[in-house]
């Protein structure tokens, strides 16, 4: 959800002060960049998973502060909407069986979550997007009671100075065409959210690779096809969430301005570029200061909290996000790895993520790395045609020329991403647990927005019109979410 700000608010004298304390952070960080020891010896990994609450009749429930006074775990969080909570998951090693546990733990945790929330008259489904979600849901209260949300709703509409346009057309021509008055919509997309733990020598290795690996990740996971009921994208959560959070009007788009939600630019060398990138390109939407002086906290051998840097970093969405933060005293820095949908199942879910993981460890230590022989151009194209046709987009990867998404995976990246697993000293049976589900997907050609646009269509062909055809088919993702078989062996109803 990001920290809790104590405003909804702030005048002219305050964003300058946080510009100026921004700059001072930014600063210092860039000093720590040049000596700090920063916590890298036992690399962690860590997951977040963005989660929507359904009532008995599968609509959205706008119901999750009671929900999370019945589930009361620290581990659960509020999200952008009452429909919407989130599940922390405590940063672990990846080594050894820590998958495997990782997984029980988590089904547990759900299922335990999922019969508090029934008290509640709500259920929790992991869903790209809700795709009962109608637009008079959000002429409602929708909004959760935090701060940090209502002042960056404010934030972007007074930047933006008029309404939002939704322009999203899908494969068939079914298009959401609309207005909206609030960032409500962004609260459809919901997410899953990797981190892992980099020494700074290594983060822009790091960094470059994840972007390389956002298309890859995007065809094998879309789970997003319906908003507003329609089908659109195969992950149409990118497009949504693009243009929901866009602080520029069509004047400042047609001048180049770049957009809140930022795939970037250009591959990078050090974490020091996204950083400075932030601050030189994108105003402040919230302007929290704190009391702490960076520069005096750094001479004292402490290590800094950065607090305005942090905050501003995170209203600048990136979907692979560098993270400065401090535990115990410790600085450290992570890559948050945005691309993902929520679901369908916890198997998939850490499916990805043995994926991501994998290759990714591979791809930044190659002598010649892939962002060496490919264009950033190809790389944020490649995301777009993932983004728009899932399993079936074509991709670019060098050596390969122009390929399908599912054979570059299983002639190239999963070879990769056994290996990585293997260095990373991960158990033989994880590894074929976890890249057997990847594979499967691309053997049959199904992931979550397949069969979710699959069991639509056979709804409709047996006489449900589309708003029944999506209950009934989002009434059968949730069983068999519950029962956690991966999406690539779900039979269509």
């Amino acid at each position: 959800m990001g920290e809790e700000v104590g405003s909804r608010s702030y005048t002219r004298e305050q964003r300058r002060r946080y510009r100026e304390k921004v700059r001072e952070d930014l600063d210092v960080f860039e000093r720590m960049l040049g000596g700090t020891a920063f916590e890298f010896d036992r690399p962690l990994t860590g997951l977040e998973i963005e989660l929507n609450l359904v009532d008995e009749d599968l609509e959205p429930a706008f119901r999750n502060a009671e929900v999370l006074a019945e589930i009361a775990d620290p581990e659960y969080q509020t999200e952008l909407a009452q429909y919407n909570i989130e599940l922390n998951v405590a940063p672990r090693p990846l080594p050894g069986r820590a998958a495997l546990e990782l997984e029980e733990d988590l089904r547990a945790s759900l299922n335990a979550a999922d019969a508090k929330a029934w008290r509640t008259g709500a259920r929790i489904v992991a869903i790209g997007i809700l795709p009962t979600l109608r637009p008079e849901h959000y002429r409602r209260p929708w909004i959760s009671d935090n701060n940090r949300y209502t002042a960056l709703n404010d934030s972007i509409f007074v930047a933006r100075g008029e309404d939002i346009r939704l322009e999203i057309e899908g494969p068939t021509g079914e298009r959401v065409s609309t207005w909206s008055d609030s960032i409500a919509p962004e609260s459809a997309c919901t997410s899953v959210q990797l981190h892992l733990q980099v020494a700074p020598g290594e983060f822009a290795a790091h960094w470059n690779a994840a972007q390389a690996l956002a298309a890859p990740q995007l065809a094998l996971g879309a789970n997003s096809p319906y908003f507003f009921g329609r089908r659109l994208h195969a992950e149409t959560r990118i497009a949504l969430f693009t243009q929901a959070t866009d602080t520029r009007p069509v004047e400042l788009r047609n001048q180049g301005v770049r957009p809140r939600v930022f795939f970037g630019e250009r591959w990078i060398t050090s974490i020091f570029d996204l950083f400075e990138e932030n601050v030189r390109y994108f105003p402040a939407l919230l302007a929290e200061c704190s009391d702490e002086d960076p520069a005096a906290a750094l001479r004292a051998g402490l290590a800094p909290e950065l607090s305005e840097l942090r905050l501003h970093n995170g209203t600048v969405y990136r979907w692979n996000r560098p993270v400065y933060d401090v535990v115990a005293g410790r600085p450290h820095l992570r890559v948050e790895n945005r691309v993902l949908p929520a679901g369908p199942t916890i198997a998939d879910v850490l499916a990805n993520a043995a994926f991501y993981y994998g290759a990714g460890r591979v791809l930044a230590r190659q002598e010649r790395p892939v962002w060496t022989r490919m264009s950033f151009a190809a790389c944020a194209e490649n995301f777009d045609r993932a983004a728009r046709d899932g399993i079936d987009a074509r991709l670019y990867w060098p050596g390969f020329g122009e390929v399908g998404a599912d054979e570059l995976v299983l002639r190239h990246l999963l070879p990769l991403a056994h290996e990585g697993l293997r260095d990373w000293g991960v158990a033989p049976e994880v590894v074929e647990r976890y890249l057997g589900i990847v594979e499967g997907r691309c053997v049959s050609g199904v992931n979550g927005a397949v069969w979710q646009t699959r069991a639509v269509a056979h709804f409709e062909r047996h006489g449900a019109d589309r708003p029944t055809a999506l209950r009934r088919m989002l009434a059968a993702y949730a069983g068999h979410m519950d029962g956690n078989a991966p999406v690539h062996t779900w039979p269509v109803p």
